[in-house]
């Protein structure tokens, strides 16, 4: 029961796509967007390939960001 009733609190892969984009568009990008970054992406299951690309994308924007500093 427990388990279906943390399922239900997951976001479908749609909402963390969203999320994850608007997170990264028109603002300032600290170490506090990569950490909410991080726990959108968390939201996933291990298996799905758009946590990976995500996750691939995190750390490409990571590199950038990092190379402008």
């Amino acid at each position: 029961m427990l388990h279906k009733v943390a399922e239900a609190n997951l976001l479908t892969e749609s909402e963390v796509e969203r999320s994850f984009r608007r997170l990264f568009k028109n603002q300032e990008v600290s170490d506090e967007t990569f950490d909410k970054a991080e726990l959108l992406v968390d939201e996933l299951r291990p298996e799905n390939p758009l946590r990976h690309r995500l996750t691939v994308e995190l750390d490409e924007l990571r590199e950038h960001f990092a190379s402008k500093q």
